[in-house]
């Protein structure tokens, strides 16, 4: 049973208002999305690496995995109008090569500060219960508001999980899920997650990370530079 990674790098990044798409900016010398292909290509259960590209930077891409030697890429497709539209190309694609019960981890390219851990980990529920969604508990109080002013109520953190990638699915699943979306006329779900919920089924979760940001914007960019410089004390425990 294969463990394929599908990238998701079809977005343009407006809110980074970079003049290149944000996946593809220089952080020490090397392309942000190059981190979060390493961390697939490195890991022992990962068999292959597909990615949904942003239009126009596939060449570029296929340049740089071959720089950095990323060798379980073999998949490239373009990405689409919207988050949904993009992983569905990317699952359409993999569900030509690979067995319904094969498992496709998707990814945001821009969360280059995936660990092994949590790839292992979002793979073990995934074969257990059939879906993993990778999620980290809520610390922050969270309030209620109905125009983002004014706050007339609380939500119990408790009962919230923050979601984050990979999310990991049956190829077959996932797929026979976007063509009843898109039966059901529901054609922009925020996240796989979402669009599991929308369609009626339960989803899992396995273990993420705070380290696990998604890089947004320009301080998102600033923290993970710092991640990357960071060395936790021998002090700490883990």
């Amino acid at each position: 049973m294969a463990n394929i990674g599908l990238l998701i790098a079809g977005g343009s990044g407006n809110r980074m208002h970079q003049d290149i798409p944000k996946q593809f900016i220089i952080v020490n010398e090397r392309p942000v999305i190059i981190y979060t292909l390493e961390a697939f290509e490195k890991h022992p259960e990962i068999d292959a690496i597909a990615v949904v590209c942003i239009e126009g930077w596939r060449q570029v891409l296929w340049a740089y995995a071959k720089q950095f030697n990323i060798t379980k890429l073999k998949y490239m497709v373009t990405g689409g109008k919207n988050g949904q539209d993009s992983i569905r190309n990317g699952i359409m694609e993999l569900e030509k090569h690979y067995a319904s019960d094969d498992i496709v981890l998707i990814h945001d390219a821009i969360r280059p500060m995936v660990s092994a851990e949590i790839i292992s980990d979002n793979i073990r529920v995934a074969r257990e219960h059939g879906n993993a969604i990778t999620a980290i508990p809520c610390a922050e109080a969270m309030m209620q508001t109905e125009d983002g002013i004014i706050s007339i109520g609380s939500y119990p953190r408790d009962r919230l999980k923050r979601t984050q990638t990979p999310q990991a699915f049956h190829i077959g699943h996932i797929c026979d899920l976007h063509r009843r979306a898109l039966e059901a006329r529901i054609t922009n779900s925020v996240a796989s997650c979402t669009l599991m919920i929308e369609m009626g089924e339960q989803v899992y979760f396995s273990t993420g990370s705070e380290k696990n940001i998604k890089l947004t914007t320009v301080e998102d960019i600033d923290i993970f530079k710092a991640l990357l410089a960071a060395k936790r004390s021998d002090w700490l425990k883990d």
